[in-house]
């Protein structure tokens, strides 16, 4: 099924519709966006979001050894990240490639590395989406290129981004790319993305910071109340 200028979340029991911001239009497959949530609540509106890029991946393909080291070292610090985000009220949102399958289901993906003998399997239990999580499926590298995270984020109200995830000189680097010409303020904690070697993530780290303006800072000094806070001021 195809959906036009809609944003929406999949639960148990419905799908609830919101129309996005003007000007905004999208184009996506059934699973585009979705959430875990179970209950109807319209969630609350954040300034700040958490973003997630391609951390549920089986990383079953050849020489993923190095990138599969790499993120489990990375794991528990992303999910002591994504924990302090919950408990201050910052959506999580999931960012996954679809494979080539247009009717990929985020659900199954999960269930897929959580369960089966997967190189990413570790990380992906570690990182596993709770109830209270969105997900966005992305056809290419960007989070954000023929995806509707546009029109989350502007339902959400969020304008700054902290952008985490695998792999930092790719799928990383592009969204922060985007983000960027669409004036988000952009945190990309050093400790929380990986590449396939320690020098591509450092270069990519370095380009973020040097040309997209974002701040490298470790999660250990991401503080969500603050930058709620700091984004009221400045607007």
């Amino acid at each position: 099924m195809e959906i036009g200028s809609v944003v929406y979340r999949i639960d148990a029991s419905a799908a609830e519709l919101e129309r996005p911001a003007p000007g905004l239009h999208c184009r996506c497959d059934r699973m585009a966006v979705g959430g875990f949530r179970r209950n109807e609540r319209r969630p609350p509106r954040s300034s700040v979001a958490l973003l997630l890029v391609d951390v549920i991946n089986d990383m079953d393909f050849e020489g993923s050894g190095p990138l599969v080291r790499q993120a489990v070292r990375m794991a528990p610090r992303l999910a002591a990240l994504k924990a302090r985000a919950a408990r201050a009220g910052v959506p999580v949102i999931y960012i996954n490639d679809n494979f080539g399958q247009w009717q990929s289901d985020f659900r199954r993906l999960v269930e897929h590395c959580v369960d089966d003998d997967v190189p990413g399997r570790d990380v992906a239990r570690m990182l596993r989406p709770s109830e209270e999580d969105y997900f966005v499926l992305k056809p290419k590298h960007s989070a954000f290129f023929g995806t509707t995270l546009d029109t989350l984020l502007a339902f959400l109200g969020t304008r700054t981004i902290v952008l985490t995830g695998i792999a930092a000189n790719i799928c990383v680097l592009f969204s922060a790319n985007d983000a960027y010409m669409r004036d988000f303020a952009l945190f990309v904690p050093r400790d929380c993305t990986v590449s396939n070697t320690r020098r591509e993530n450092t270069y990519a780290l370095k380009q973020m910071q040097t040309v997209l303006k974002a701040d490298i800072r470790p999660s250990s000094a991401i503080r969500f109340r603050s930058l709620e806070t700091r984004r009221r001021t400045r607007t």
